[in-house]
């Protein structure tokens, strides 16, 4: 895939931290527009972009709030800069009164996103957050807006990239997308939404599959398992996204944001399953076989983690 890390982490280009600034919309908006969900942030820390968003495109119009991982040339894969634009995307459509519905998507035919760029991956890494990337807040604010995301998957979902996907209320894919998770091929693993959550998208059975086997899954096979929501031709994948938006807009706000916090109540634990499991894995970037891991997909190799004699790389070093 080129350039996918399991998590979606990068550690290099994270940007300074960006200063408050007042809300863009008048005192008391969100009575107006309705309910909001309780986790989801005040309006004071919602804060503007780094200048102009470099990694992402944003579009709002007609009640769709379109966001798009703009970096085709590295399949879509998210560096640091990339989720914090991600994030602060996110929180403006969450508290714009004219969205009622967001896409997610990725720029080009190729990719959807394929996880974290791997290009600077040594260890640990050196932004915010829990593993050097604000990957936590990234997860929740797509959980929490108040509003239905959809994802539109159009070529590939690895990685980080299907965890997106999955996070996501709905997902309409092109007959010519592809699932899958990477991370036990390039030592590296989702503790919590990847995984806990995976399994009661898919059932224990598949969601085990999926991470012991690291296979590739088609778009048809993903319906069948309930990844996604729908399949389509690849050329009517727009048209049929701009139908389920319209659906969507035709209905109440308030009654959707309700509706999406009582759907993620029963499996909320898992964003605490999700954060312990992270410091875990802080510790694990560190190892010689998390790092022989992102060294093989480097140098285009298959990974050595046991020697012949079948011992462990840490044991054998």
């Amino acid at each position: 895939m080129g350039t996918s890390l399991e998590l979606g982490m990068s550690g290099q280009n994270t940007p300074a931290a960006i200063p408050p600034v007042a809300p863009t919309h008048q005192d008391g908006a969100e009575a107006k527009s309705g309910v909001r969900c309780p986790s989801f942030p005040p309006h004071a820390v919602l804060q503007k972009p780094m200048g102009s968003y470099e990694d992402i495109l944003y579009k709002a119009a007609n009640g769709i709030a379109r966001i798009t991982l703009n970096r085709p040339e590295k399949y879509n894969a998210f560096r640091g800069r990339t989720t914090e634009e991600m994030i602060h995307a996110f929180m403006t459509a969450g508290w714009d009164q004219s969205i009622g519905v967001i896409v997610l998507a990725g720029a080009g035919d190729t990719a959807f996103c394929t996880g974290g760029d791997q290009s600077a991956h040594e260890g640990q890494y050196d932004g915010r957050g829990t593993i050097g990337i604000p990957l936590e807040e990234l997860h929740s604010v797509i959980r929490d807006v108040p509003k239905p995301v959809i994802a539109r998957v159009q070529g590939y979902a690895i990685g980080g990239g299907n965890v997106l996907a999955l996070l996501c209320d709905l997902t309409l894919a092109s007959d010519r997308a592809v699932f899958g998770q990477v991370g036990p091929k390039v030592g590296s693993v989702d503790p919590g939404w990847g995984t806990a959550f995976l399994t009661r998208v898919v059932g224990e059975k598949k969601a085990r599959e999926m991470w012991y086997l690291c296979r590739r899954y088609s778009a048809h096979e993903a319906l069948a398992m309930g990844l996604c929501n729908a399949v389509v031709p690849h050329d009517q994948l727009d048209a049929e996204i701009d139908r389920w938006c319209a659906e969507i807009l035709a209905k109440s706000p308030t009654a959707l944001a309700i509706a999406k916090r009582s759907f993620n109540a029963d499996s909320e634990h898992i964003r605490g399953i999700g954060a312990l499991g992270l410091q875990a894995v802080s510790l694990f970037y560190q190892t010689a076989e998390s790092r022989e891991g992102v060294e093989a997909f480097r140098e285009k190799r298959t990974p050595v983690f046991r020697t012949p004699d079948g011992k462990r790389v840490p044991d054998a070093v």
